[in-house]
């Protein structure tokens, strides 16, 4: 990958605040502030009613606000746009059309307005006048910024895509070689078979899935192509090393090899059936129980990593295909396409962006992602931060771990901020760490010296010589990085919106129909099907979109690398 360059961004509120942090964030004492309930519209929410749990404390004790979240089932924008409220605080699934929509609403609140942004949003002045910058641009005054930034450009974020699979099972059948994507396909018949029933006595399979994340294409289809430098990008995907779109409903493209792929595993009777009707929380207990042996998000594989399991020799950990170049996001100082917003009409909007604040501050990003500071993290001797036992046996085992505080009693994984959206990206480095590390605590000296290691856990570092699966990709070249730049999409027109709806409903229906045939030959005929279809719904146009909006992100992308 070519060596990034920053492009300096000229941006008016930074030439307006003193260069200053305040680390606190907020005004602090919350208890003694009258009690606000604050709408949180957020588009990716998997959780809808007020928050609980020990992030709820935390808010409650900084700020003495209660969030009721509001999520985004289908047809929910439209109608809180109708209604003229979005949310006190709103955040978007993309810097597309309906955060543009909103803005040319007036349905967001301008940041520079009375003086928001300076008076109550140093941090996110001081820290992130690039995605300020980025988000001006976008909607000609100034509404919010992106998810995931970084303070600079160098190297990439964390892999979160990696083909996770049964670890002592793979050992017990000998570590047999994996070439390419469909070599997983007899090893894991092969593991249902040593282990045909889970924990709880169900049937085990290889693969289990959900809709819930599907947007233009079937989620775990589409991020599957992550695995080989494919990333999501319309109707299509974007090949982040060579720049180059393919439309997902190419034959023999990338898309359709991974729907084969699912399909296989469905006809050797080892994908879940229940995938295509159940939600997330199916899905993560049933991986928490063994009842499936395969998956490329890591945050979903790992919950089957608890101590029981471990104790008993078993886990879950990346098996990487030889022909693999396994997909990472650069580092971004632009920020995602994931925007924080506050509504135009909020009565509370000084609250609220001194709530994004603090969530921009390091301590507001430690608790965001590890709890309670001193039940969870806190600070040692030095200033650098740490992770107590309980903080580390959260982070494994998030589905049974107690925590409590403030009177709350519960699972860390119901405590956490139901929001969900970021600031800081986790591997950026933490401007407050005295020795430069970032905030992600599994690369923390103190969790390396700290952290417990079962022998099945070493079998695997024994194996791969490494003791994370980034290094090993890294050492060995497997890795596809995803530049990071300016790229924003152009607004669809009208009709090409309701084109687009009708294609998403083709595409995803026609996926997950393929996903469930019963030979080859049904497979080939419901693909042609879609294809077919999508083109008469008018695929010809939204391709021919996608087309031009590959280049603007390549045009984008080479003028962060010279390229």
């Amino acid at each position: 990958m070519k060596k990034i360059k920053i492009i300096a961004v000229i941006l008016t509120v930074a030439l307006l605040l003193p260069i200053a942090v305040s680390c606190s964030g907020g005004s602090g004492g919350g208890r003694n502030r009258e009690e606000i309930n604050l709408v949180v519209y957020s588009q990716l929410a998997n959780y809808s009613g007020i928050m609980g749990g020990w992030g709820a404390e935390i808010l409650k004790e900084k700020f003495n606000v209660t969030f009721t979240i509001i999520d985004d089932p289908s047809g929910t924008f439209d109608t809180r746009m109708e209604s003229g409220f979005l949310g006190d605080i709103i955040i978007f699934g993309s810097d597309g059309d309906e955060y543009k929509d909103a803005a040319a609403a007036g349905l967001l609140f301008d940041w520079m307005e009375d003086d928001l942004l300076r008076d109550y949003g140093l941090n996110i002045a001081t820290y992130f006048p690039y995605a300020l910058g980025k988000n001006q641009s976008i909607t000609g005054t100034l509404h919010g910024f992106g998810h995931n930034i970084a303070g600079n450009a160098e190297d990439h974020a964390a892999y979160y895509y990696y083909p996770h699979l049964r670890w002592d099972l793979y050992v017990e059948l000998g570590k047999p070689e994996i070439n390419t994507l469909e070599d997983f396909i007899p090893v894991l018949e092969a593991m249902v078979a040593l282990e045909p029933v889970s924990s709880v006595g169900t049937k085990t399979y290889a693969v289990s899935s959900f809709p819930e994340w599907d947007g233009d294409m079937v989620m775990m289809v589409k991020s599957t192509a992550a695995l080989y430098g494919w990333e999501e990008f319309n109707f299509g995907l974007y090949n982040v090393n060579t720049q180059e779109w393919e439309s997902c409903l190419e034959p023999d493209g990338w898309y359709v090899r991974c729907l084969r792929f699912y399909n296989q595993l469905y006809q050797r009777g080892l994908y879940d059936p229940d995938s295509m009707t159940q939600t997330w929380d199916n899905v993560v207990e049933k991986y928490t129980t063994g009842a499936a042996m395969f998956n490329i998000f890591k945050w979903i594989a790992e919950v089957f990593n608890t101590d029981a399991h471990k104790e008993q020799g078993k886990i879950m950990m990346p098996v990487v295909a030889q022909d693999q170049l396994n997909l990472a996001d650069g580092l971004n100082v632009y920020g995602g396409n994931r925007p924080w917003a506050i509504g135009a009409t909020s009565n509370y909007p000084e609250l609220c962006m001194e709530i994004i604040d603090w969530f921009s501050t390091p301590e507001g990003v430690l608790c965001y992602n590890y709890g309670p500071q001193g039940v969870t993290w806190d600070y040692d001797e030095n200033g650098e931060p740490y992770m107590t036992p309980l903080g580390i046996q959260s982070q494994i085992d998030k589905e049974n771990t107690i925590i409590e505080y403030n009177g709350y009693s519960g699972t860390y994984r119901r405590g956490t901020f139901e929001h969900n959206n970021t600031t800081w990206s986790l591997d950026a480095v933490n401007p407050e760490s005295p020795s430069g590390q970032t905030f992600n605590w599994e690369f923390w000296e103190s969790t390396n010296l700290s952290r417990p290691v079962t022998p099945i856990e070493q079998s695997w570092r024994d194996w791969t010589g490494f003791t994370q699966p980034d290094d090993w990709f890294t050492a060995e070249g497997r890795k596809s990085v995803a530049i990071a730049s300016t790229y924003t999409a152009e607004r669809k027109s009208r009709e090409l919106n309701t084109i687009w709806t009708s294609l998403q409903t083709t595409i995803k229906d026609g996926s997950w129909r393929a996903i469930y045939a019963n030979s080859d030959a049904e497979f080939d005929a419901i693909v042609d099907e879609m294809i077919r279809t999508a083109y008469e719904y008018g695929f010809a146009e939204a391709k021919e979109w996608c087309e031009n909006e590959a280049l603007r992100r390549k045009a984008a992308e080479d003028a962060v690398t010279g390229g």
